[in-house]
């Protein structure tokens, strides 16, 4: 471990001594909710075997999809689309059965909802794009990368994991989590078709969080596309020592660590988020390597 520890020292996005406090307490306590996204250039529903995935595409350019966390919505990254729409095409997706996507009687996985974005490319006409995805959002950016490696140019995952003990249990929800669920309730009962209650969609998602991901070590090594793995290093939920394993298994990965935040860095610093973001996609070279895992 002191190895892992010393990685993560050198790669911090923030130095210790550069933590801002907001109202006495540390950055990785509070929240800074997204501001609402511009109109897009274009939205519509992708029809898959009786469910309606929502998407929107805003700017020109090479194709970057964001993704999610769970039982939020694509407005969840108001602070990011500034950052990228000038530079790429950038398609927003609603994960089945949250924001102003459906879904039948079918149980939600991260299989099947990568399989859902595979759909909204194909109804673009999208051969291949780079995925950028948040905690679910970034499961199912890993499953795309193992499953669909044709369809996909690089991978920005951040605070995902690959098996439940990698998640850390809890109590009482922390003050950030029960703010953002507080966001997804009244998002989702604002823009919700579906007629569900939010506590259903909650009752469909636990398994999720509770098992296994199905994504195996074998599974990481075999993934061919560039790779930054991210997280925040106060992350109420994700191991970061397994984070760095993960960066560590998969052949062309980076590690990212930001400083001072948890599992909402993106809110919490997005200025920093966002350049790790566009420097994944942009520059050539690798920003930080890491050794592989044995």
């Amino acid at each position: 471990m002191p190895l892992l520890r010393a990685v993560v020292v050198v790669i911090l996005t923030t130095l210790a001594t550069a933590t801002t406090a907001h109202a006495g307490k540390p950055r990785w306590q509070t929240m800074r909710l997204p501001p609402a996204m511009p109109s897009a250039d274009d939205r519509g529903n992708a029809e898959v075997a009786g469910a309606r995935i929502f998407y929107a595409v805003y700017g020109k350019g090479d194709p970057v999809i964001l993704l999610h966390g769970g039982l939020g919505n694509s407005e969840h990254f108001g602070f990011q689309l500034p950052a990228l729409v000038d530079r790429f095409q950038v398609i927003t997706i609603d994960s089945r059965g949250q924001g102003r996507s459906t879904n039948d009687t079918t149980t939600i996985t991260y299989d099947v909802m990568a399989t859902d974005v595979i759909a909204v490319m194909d109804k673009l006409a999208i051969k291949r794009a780079s995925i950028v995805g948040w905690s679910d959002g970034g499961e199912i950016a890993l499953k795309l990368g193992i499953a669909f490696p044709d369809r996909v140019d690089r991978l920005f995952v951040f605070g995902a994991s690959y098996e439940t003990q990698s998640t850390r249990r809890r109590g009482s929800p922390s003050a950030t989590f029960a703010l953002y669920s507080s966001k997804c309730r009244s998002d989702y009962e604002r823009m919700s078709i579906s007629g569900r209650p939010y506590n259903a969609l909650v009752r469909d998602l636990l398994p999720l969080w509770r098992g296994p991901s199905g994504i195996t070590k074998d599974q990481l090594r075999g993934i061919k596309a560039p790779v930054m793995i991210a997280d925040g290093d106060h992350d109420e939920v994700i191991v970061l020592e397994q984070v760095i394993e993960m960066a560590k298994l998969i052949p062309n990965a980076q590690l990212r660590v930001f400083g001072d935040t948890s599992h909402f860095a993106l809110w919490q610093d997005p200025e920093n988020f966002n350049k790790a973001v566009v420097d994944f996609l942009t520059v050539s070279s690798p920003l930080v390597r890491t050794e592989r895992a044995p």
